[in-house]
């Protein structure tokens, strides 16, 4: 830990929330929302697992 770490832990969190007001904005059902974070979620995984076996 470094005196970095609070500025990048408080960018992260204002980059957060405004990818969140962003995605608010669509304004879709719940049901939609859950169903697009899903789809996301499962495109990180596949390219960490991917880059992680490219790695060895």
């Amino acid at each position: 830990m470094n005196e970095f770490t609070a500025v990048h832990i408080v960018a992260l969190i204002g980059c957060l929330i405004l990818a969140g007001s962003a995605f608010a904005s669509y304004r879709l059902g719940w049901k939609e929302n859950i169903r697009l974070a899903l789809t996301w979620v499962g495109i990180f995984v596949a390219v960490s697992l991917v880059f992680s076996l490219a790695t060895g």
